[in-house]
């Protein structure tokens, strides 16, 4: 196995590298969610309804729930700067058709499709390809800033996008995802070593176990499907509940996003000195502000407050599972960091439907203690895993 000293990578080069990355993971997640800051804009243009535009959004995670784990397993032989250059190439070449040949519906859907597929490898490849370029000892940390650029899309990506596409229309923001998804084409295809995926400390999990592998996996499922139990009635919520009026759902869920990157922030660092900790911790606090806001939301300062202990718990968790996986993983670490994403899309499916559910049966105040439960069902198969054999 190639020890990452050994390559001819530079320091600078190595930070470069893994900086495209994190511009990567921010291009992707923005171009995922970015139709939704601009569905009236989408569905006028192309005269067709906003349900119609929405299932952009809907298809592409679903595209990403089923391709992740075929995708990673036909390409694990594959080097990873050709295999990375060709994901890139994909969004560039998605984004830019989207912005200027999409005049139908039908080439756009086309478009998302090519994204959701690239962007179902890049989540499964881009980890082991950036915690390969330095000591074993930093992969956590390593993590921890690409899931930086992964939350970035949240607090500055979708909302940036939205104000852009409202002012110089709606296709302007996918040939600025382009341009930045090209910046990040050529500085991989630059400095990138190319060597076999097996060659890479990262290609396999430090101690490979597949019973904690597959609790990190099932406590990822359970805490995404009860926070999107909840969060995807939020704004319903803040204004039933809590009492706040509709122009105030933009800055609160910004609020909520930037809760977020400040928690993904402090917990890297972290993740290496605190593995179990990190992942405890944030899920912990999620169940508290659920819990809290089912009990507490009606109280508009209280529910502020929760709104943002939520926000700080929801990406350090994935992060830190993430962390876990590659720890834990009892075969090639891109498969099982697959088998994660996938899981955390089941969830946010899952959890919308569970939700809408609750809330038609017993209001939007249920799926907040809903969403409770199944973070609660998270830290049990958390202490499953820290209990012996």
């Amino acid at each position: 196995m190639t020890d990452y000293r050994s390559t001819t990578v530079s320091h600078k080069a190595r930070g470069a590298v893994v900086a495209a990355l994190m511009l990567a993971a921010f291009s992707f997640n923005t171009a995922e969610n970015l139709p939704v800051g601009l569905l009236p804009l989408m569905a006028d243009d192309l005269g067709v309804s906003l349900p119609t535009v929405g299932l952009l959004v809907t298809g592409y995670a679903l595209t990403v729930v089923v391709a992740s784990l075929p995708l990673a397993h036909l390409t694990r032989a594959v080097p990873r700067r050709p295999l990375l250059t060709v994901l890139l190439a994909l969004l560039v070449t998605a984004s830019w058709a989207t912005a200027w040949h999409a005049v139908s519906y039908g080439p756009l859907l086309a478009a998302r499709a090519t994204t959701a597929l690239a962007q179902a490898l890049y989540w499964a490849v881009m980890g082991p390809v950036a915690v390969g370029l330095y000591p074993p000892e930093r992969r956590g940390r390593i993590m921890g800033l690409l899931a930086v650029g992964g939350s970035l899309a949240t607090v500055l990506g979708v909302p940036a996008g939205t104000w852009l596409g409202s002012h110089a229309g709606w296709r302007t923001p996918f040939a600025v995802l382009g341009a930045l998804a090209l910046l990040s084409l050529i500085t991989v295809a630059a400095l990138l070593p190319t060597t076999h995926p097996r060659e890479n400390h990262a290609a396999y999990g430090v101690a490979p176990d597949r019973r904690r592998f597959l609790l990190v996996v099932t406590t990822t499922a359970l805490s995404v499907t009860g926070v999107f139990t909840a969060f995807t009635y939020i704004a319903a919520f803040l204004d039933e509940v809590s009492g706040f009026d509709t122009d105030a759902t933009g800055p609160l869920l910004l609020a909520f996003g930037a809760a977020g990157l400040a928690g993904v922030a402090a917990t890297g660092p972290l993740l290496d000195r605190f593995p179990e900790a990190t992942l405890v911790v944030p899920i912990t606090t999620q169940l508290t502000a659920l819990l809290g806001l089912y009990a507490f939301g009606h109280h508009q300062v209280a529910g502020v407050a929760l709104l943002m202990l939520l926000g700080a718990s929801v990406a350090p968790a994935f992060a830190a599972s993430q962390s876990q996986v590659l720890h834990w993983a009892p075969s090639r670490t891109e498969s099982a960091l697959a088998a994660n994403s996938v899981a955390f899309n089941v969830g946010v499916a899952a959890g919308a439907l569970l939700g809408g559910t609750v809330y038609t049966s017993f209001g939007v105040r249920a799926t907040f203690l809903a969403g409770g439960l199944l973070t609660a069902g998270a830290l049990v198969a958390l202490s499953r895993g820290r209990a012996k054999p």
